[in-house]
């Protein structure tokens, strides 16, 4: 049996646990039965609003798309009968109300049919310019009846790098859109942060380079980029921490070294053909091993360049949602794995923690008075298969060693299994004495342990 140390220093704050834990798409409800609990108790930070057309219980087809708000694009734009905000602010006030922040993504939603319409380049995209300045306005500055909604990231268009289904045009005639558009909205909004273009991957190399080739021709006036976006569907934690690396290289090289990365559409897929490896992957997704997958991808993008994770899809009508059972809108294994993270998330400050094995990934963090800590650990690889039935010999001992989290009542430590049998479940709890502590766990594959410390 493979053995397993973990040792953690509670003494040691080394950063900020990133928010790591944000999906697309917000609540929802199905005959009466909602999500919305489930996205306040997991402190979801943020919940990007791509694909949100899709889904009825949002306001499919007449929410958050430009083609939507807008459907009539000879319309006036300075008119506010040209636009039609009804069910998305109804969507975005949703999504607040469980204390989680909209991501806006100006734009429209994949289109995999065999006629395309939000996928087109705008006829003008000074326009298009214009008619996202408009609807910034109405969210944030109450324009035409609007809210004051306070939406501080406003994403310029998704994956113009997948022709046609959402950009079907040449990319040269993106460039210009996303330069015009990018300008124009950090004139108007220079509080705002603007940015995109929500890349397909970061080794999407034939439209990347190009593209910062493009918006950094002008060495003195570079086209601004507060945030650039990207996508990663893989099988390994390790493949997507990775590819923050490499985002954060190309940003650097081309001179936006305070540029914030933000990889806000993943989950696992085995590989996109044949038709049986994705049919797999959508199996994986919603089981124990897609929680692990989910659990292990953010503790190895909490330890890279990366600022910001948001998992795809948080969307109650989709394969892609590991969260939440269809008709029940019931929490699904993947997501206590986005809970037992936001126990993290809360406490702030990240300590050190540190295990000797790859496969068994871990995370700490204490509050800013010192009060309560927490200890995250996963142990993923990418076994058949999918409920730890048929993983008895990668079971694994651990060992977790921690230091430095004391008071004189003792400290009570509570344990929390996310496996077959437990959904982020206490299953143990003892008070310990002095300035340090020892556990040894049996740790089959797929497991999640949660440890949380507090004084007494």
């Amino acid at each position: 049996m493979q053995t397993v140390h973990i040792q953690t220093n509670f003494t040691s704050v080394i950063g900020k646990i990133k928010p790591m834990h944000s999906v697309n798409n917000g609540p929802a409800s199905i005959r009466g039965n909602g999500n919305d609990r489930y996205f306040t108790d997991a402190a979801i930070p943020f919940a990007r609003n791509h694909d949100a057309n899709f889904a009825p219980s949002y306001g499919a087809p007449h929410t958050v798309d430009i083609i939507a708000i807008f459907p009539d694009f000879d319309a006036d734009e300075n008119d506010p009968a040209s636009y039609d905000f009804h069910l998305t602010d109804e969507y975005n006030a949703r999504i607040q109300s469980t204390g989680t922040k909209v991501f806006y993504r100006l734009g429209n939603k994949i289109e995999h049919e065999s006629k395309r319409y939000g996928a087109l380049p705008p006829k003008d995209p000074h326009k298009w310019a214009r008619i996202c300045e408009h609807i910034i306005r109405h969210m944030n500055e109450g324009w035409a009846d609007g809210t004051h909604a306070g939406i501080e990231y406003w994403e310029i268009w998704n994956e113009p790098d997948l022709h046609p289904q959402c950009w079907d045009g040449p990319n040269e005639v993106f460039f210009e859109l996303f330069e015009i558009a990018a300008r124009h909205l950090k004139a108007c909004f220079p509080h705002l942060k603007i940015g995109g273009p929500a890349v397909t991957s970061v080794g999407s190399k034939g439209f990347l380079i190009p593209f910062f080739d493009y918006i950094t021709r002008d060495k003195a006036d570079p086209v601004p980029l507060d945030f650039f976006s990207f996508h990663r569907y893989t099988r390994t934690p390790e493949d997507m921490a990775a590819q923050a690396v490499e985002a954060r290289r190309m940003l650097d090289q081309y001179g936006y070294t305070e540029t914030e990365t933000i990889l806000n559409e993943w989950n696992y897929v085995k590989n996109w053909q044949p038709a049986e490896d994705m049919l797999y992957s959508y199996r994986v997704i919603p089981s124990l091993k897609g929680a692990a997958f989910v659990s292990s991808s953010m503790l190895a993008c909490q330890h890279s360049p990366l600022d910001h994770l948001m998992y795809y899809d948080a969307r109650i009508n989709t394969g892609w949602n590991g969260l939440f059972d269809y008709l029940s809108q019931t929490p699904l294994k993947p997501y206590w794995a986005i809970w037992n993270f936001s126990r993290l998330y809360l406490l702030q400050n990240e300590v050190s923690a540190v295990s000797d094995t790859d496969a068994v990934k871990t995370a700490a963090a204490i509050s800013d008075d010192g009060k309560e800590a927490a200890i995250l650990l996963t142990y993923y690889k990418d076994h058949p298969s999918m409920d730890g039935s048929l993983c008895e010999d990668e079971t694994a001992e651990l060992r977790l060693d921690w230091t430095g989290f004391a008071s004189e009542d003792g400290v009570t430590v509570s344990y929390r299994f996310l496996d077959a049998e437990n959904d982020s479940t206490i299953r143990s709890e003892e008070v310990f004495f002095g300035q340090k502590g020892a556990h040894i766990f049996r740790l089959p594959l797929y497991t999640s342990i949660l440890v949380t410390l507090k004084k007494n």
